[in-house]
This record gives structure tokens, sequence and C-alpha cells, in this order.
């Protein structure tokens, strides 16, 4: 199986594959059957949330957190907050997570070349002044979160972001700051056809 360091940060769907053994579904409870219903469309086949579900209460509240954060229907636009995430996710060298909420920005925002640019280059390519601003915020966050200051908020708020929407910003690079922790520890990002049956 190639590393994450074989392809870099492709705009394309990513498979991801666990170094720990994950549920076999045949196996599973009622309880985790559930668990990974509530927890995303996807989640029976996905072995990522086939891991996680070994431990179902845990899952549950962390699936119910990550999707009132990134789903949410409040503060910071749905596109920003996947905005956040890829720039969060680039910075901490989660393959994986950026491509997929690369791919949901350009769903929502119909920008593929920002994208493209941010996936390519790294979090310091050219952009706008919002997602600039918005970018910079989350690649603060994610580094060093104390290097985050107030004038990082008065940056924000210079370009039409309220209050609501800085705070949904922060959570959704918190939520992936976890997120990429665990998937790059107990696993790694591989191509699809590279992944295991």
């Amino acid at each position: 199986m190639p590393s994450t360091h074989d392809f870099g940060f492709p705009m394309q769907s990513l498979d991801w594959a666990s170094w720990v053994p994950v549920l076999d579904l045949d196996r599973a409870t009622p309880n985790e059957i559930k668990v990974l219903e509530e927890s995303h469309p996807k989640a029976k086949e996905n072995p990522y949330y086939l891991l996680l579900v070994q431990e179902a209460e845990v899952l549950r509240q962390r699936s119910k957190l990550f999707n009132t954060i990134m789903y949410g229907p409040r503060g910071a636009s749905r596109a920003e907050r996947e905005l956040a995430a890829t720039a969060e996710s680039r910075l901490n060298g989660c393959p994986y997570c950026a491509s997929v909420h690369a791919l949901r920005y350009v769903q929502m925002k119909g920008d593929p070349d920002l994208m493209a640019r941010l996936m390519e280059q790294g979090v310091d390519t050219p952009m706008e002044p919002r997602p600039r601003a918005i970018v910079d915020f989350a690649v603060k966050l994610a580094a060093t979160p104390s290097a985050a200051t107030e004038a990082d908020i008065a940056r924000l708020r210079e370009q039409g972001l309220e209050d609501a929407q800085i705070l949904d910003i922060a959570m959704s690079v918190a939520m992936f700051a976890n997120a990429n922790r665990l998937m790059q520890t107990l696993g790694e990002a591989v191509m699809p056809q590279d992944a295991a049956p």
C-alpha cells in the first residue's frame, strides 16, 4: 500500500486503510449497527467508521458533534466551514480529509481553481481577501492555537464574518484537528484502487 507521501493532495476522492482491525459487520451488535446508521449514510462501508464503532458510544457522541458542527444550519456557510476544514487538513498533512472537504467546497461554492491551488500549492496560495482571512485563521488554529489573536478576529470581521460565523470556523478547525489525528495515527489515505478489499 502506498504512503500518503506518494500522491500528495489530489483533487479526487481517496480511500482510507486502517492499520488496526475494523469491525466485521457480520458480527456487529444491533447497537453498533444503529450507531453506524446514525453517524453517516455510508458508515457501514467506511473502514474509519468501522474502526471507531468498536467504541460505539464514543462514535455516537463524536458523530453528533461532527454533524452539528459541519452540517448545522447556522453561522458560517457550509462552504466556508469546508474551506476551513480543508486548510486545516492540508496543513496537518491529512490528504483524505483535505480531499473530501475540498471536493465538498467545490460542490457548494463552485470554485475548483481555488481548491486545486490550495491542494497543490498549500495554504499560502493566493486567494481573495475573505477566504484568505478564513484560511489564515484556520492555519493558526491548526498549527499553534495560541498564535491566533484579537487581530485575527478583527480581520475576519472586516471581511464581513459575524461572531457566530467565526465561532463556526473555529469549531470546524478544532473538529478536524481531532479527525486528522485519528486518521493519521490509525491508518492512511490510499488511492481507491490500492484499498484493501
